[in-house]
């Protein structure tokens, strides 16, 4: 999966996190035990509750679960396979499978795996924040949106911040600036430290002309432990709109400093304030 595919998302991933920068929601349930279809609508499992097949469906699920966010992707998707031979009926497992589609890049493989699982846990909100962040990908923003809002209605879902980034990323791609900047303001209040959201609420103010509320949020980050090479870039670029050269050439002297190897330090030495 190529996270440049999301208008003005940032490079630098490894500097972010992976999580972050994709917009997914991992499997929450991998640490707090098994979630399925009853567990979503309000039952309680316990693992007195939890069947012989699916304990070891399970297993088999988080170990793939755990190859997946080390980057091993075949071998999480031979693992999910074992969890799916094992339960096919495992709305998670399921889940998992289309993460690891959409990393290996084969959306129809991971929308396939998506929509199994909605049809086994039709209110799982990271089931259907997942399946939004593959459309979206595909540039099928409307159906992208509703997922993301179909998300967003369940009441007891954990994970809203990152679908109200998602969603503004979504809409900051398809051009729709001032509902990309709603969501994000949105995605701000619920998550203020997340690097991600700041900086493309950053640009989305910034493309608009609000550079001073632009500034605003770039401050904060280029101010943060998480600044990077694109953020200082996009402060020089809002500092230099509202003319202040010396909070520029500070910006400027930092970016350098740190990354002398970068495209946006080529591109400050370049002049190259529009590209």
């Amino acid at each position: 999966m190529n996270p440049g595919n999301i208008a003005r998302l940032p490079t630098s991933c490894r500097h972010w996190g992976l999580a972050a920068c994709l917009g997914l929601v991992l499997l929450t349930g991998c640490a707090s035990g098994p979630r399925d279809a009853a567990s979503v609508q309000g039952d309680i499992v316990t693992p007195s509750d939890e069947s012989e097949v699916r304990r070891r469906a399970r297993i088999r699920m988080e170990l793939a679960a755990s190859y997946f966010q080390l980057g091993k992707t075949e071998i999480a998707l031979d693992e999910i396979k074992q969890s799916l031979a094992t339960d096919p009926n495992y709305a998670e497992a399921q889940q998992l499978r289309g993460l690891i589609y959409m990393q290996l890049g084969d959306p129809a493989l991971a929308e396939e795996a998506f929509r199994r699982a909605l049809a086994l846990a039709p209110r799982d909100a990271n089931i259907m924040h997942n399946y939004g962040w593959l459309l979206c990908q595909q540039k099928r923003f409307a159906q992208a949106d509703q997922q993301f809002d179909a998300a967003l209605a369940e009441p007891r879902y954990q994970a809203a911040a990152k679908t109200w980034m998602a969603k503004g990323l979504c809409h900051e791609s398809a051009g729709q600036h001032k509902l990309a900047e709603q969501a994000l303001f949105k995605a701000s209040e619920m998550d203020s430290g997340n690097p991600v959201v700041t900086y493309n609420l950053a640009n989305v103010l910034y493309v608009q002309g609000e550079v001073t509320r632009a500034r605003f949020y770039i401050r904060r980050l280029n101010n943060s432990e998480q600044a990077n090479a694109e953020s200082l870039w996009l402060g020089i670029k809002i500092e230099r709109s509202l003319r202040d050269e010396l909070a520029m050439q500070q910006l400027a002297g930092a970016l350098g400093r740190r990354y002398p190897e970068s495209r946006e330090w080529l591109a400050y030495q370049r002049g190259a304030f529009n590209e």
